[in-house]
């Protein structure tokens, strides 16, 4: 028997509590709950203590974002399994079944994610991890229900179990001795693409990440940055470069990351054309805090061969903007 812990990190959100964590409780049977508290100061952590008593609450001493925030908390929690899970998901009936059948059948498993639908439109898939990530050659990554901005109605054209190549930040399961193993999140991130990061190194050391289809969460989405808010362009755009420099080969990696420079100038100018000068400047600031950080993310370079083949197709920014693909399916793997 494998132990669960569901750990629900929180920032000064009282009002999502309030709203999603009684569907954690309810639908959530022999896994033990936590609320990891990231220096919130609103009443979240009052709410919790005083309404769900059962529940576990971790206090960290300061907001250190998702990944610092998870790095603490998981230190207090002991458990086979975690689940690490966004305090703004809906959780359904019989959501942890299926998860935890492939980790007891899959030894190999070490990260999996269930089918995330949005919240607000219930039969469409979420922003957020969909139907598994994946990423191109460049290291853009989109999901197999969401390329982009284009959401994919939910059909059941992904209820199966499929490896993929990264698991969503929002709901994500793995295994302790893997989470422990890697080190966890790479603080360095704060937040955004953290999980992008520790898949694709868990990969690299031989692991499988996998998406499970029949189970499914309600993922509000947007609760704490929203998909056009400039700090999330920096952080996506700074933190994408990020895991190029450390998780591919030497050669190919410089050369991948010239090519996005190039296309992240491209996509600035067009920001400035749609009258977004906010993202185009945070462009330019994930640029710059790049270049100040290169030589200690070349640094933390796993020492292995890098021998995965981690992209789907080549290009999904040539196939959605030139050629107008819209869903997964219709993409051509390379």
């Amino acid at each position: 028997m494998l132990n669960l812990a569901v750990v629900i990190l929180n920032w000064n959100g009282e009002t999502l509590l309030e709203s999603y964590l009684p569907s954690v409780v309810e639908n959530s049977p022999g896994a033990g709950i936590y609320v990891a508290d990231n220096a919130s100061t609103d009443g979240s952590v009052a709410y919790v203590r005083k309404h769900f008593p059962e529940i576990h609450i971790i206090e960290n001493a300061s907001n250190g974002g998702f990944a610092k925030g998870y790095n603490d908390a998981l230190q207090h929690v002991d458990a086979d399994v975690y689940c690490l899970l966004n305090s703004d998901v809906e959780v359904t009936p019989g959501w942890l079944t299926p998860i935890m059948e492939i980790f007891r059948s899959k030894p190999e498993a070490a990260i999996v994610q269930p089918k995330i639908l949005d919240l607000l439109k219930p039969d469409h898939f979420e922003y957020a991890g969909a139907g598994g990530g994946f990423l191109d050659q460049l290291g853009y990554p989109f999901c197999r229900g969401r390329i982009f901005q284009s959401l994919e109605r939910d059909e059941g054209q992904y209820d199966d179990t499929v490896e993929i190549f990264w698991a969503t930040g929002a709901c994500m399961f793995i295994r302790k001795k893997v989470y422990d193993e890697l080190g966890g999140f790479d603080e360095d991130y704060f937040a955004h693409q953290e999980e992008v990061d520790l898949c694709w190194r868990a990969q690299n050391k031989g692991y499988k990440v996998y998406y499970v289809g029949r189970s499914a969460v309600l993922h509000l989405g947007g609760s704490t940055l929203s998909n056009m808010n400039p700090k999330k362009t920096y952080l996506n755009f700074r933190n994408s470069l990020f895991s190029i420099t450390k998780n591919l080969p030497r050669k190919k990696a410089l050369v991948i990351i010239m090519m996005r420079l190039l296309l992240d100038g491209i996509a600035a100018i067009r920001f400035i054309f749609q009258g977004k000068g906010r993202h185009c400047l945070a462009i330019l600031r994930a640029h710059l805090s790049y270049y100040r950080q290169f030589t200690k993310m070349y640094r933390k370079r796993e020492k292995s061969d890098f021998v995965i083949k981690y992209y789907r197709t080549k290009s999904i920014v040539l196939s959605h903007y030139v050629y107008n693909i819209r869903s997964f399916n219709k993409l051509v793997k390379d």
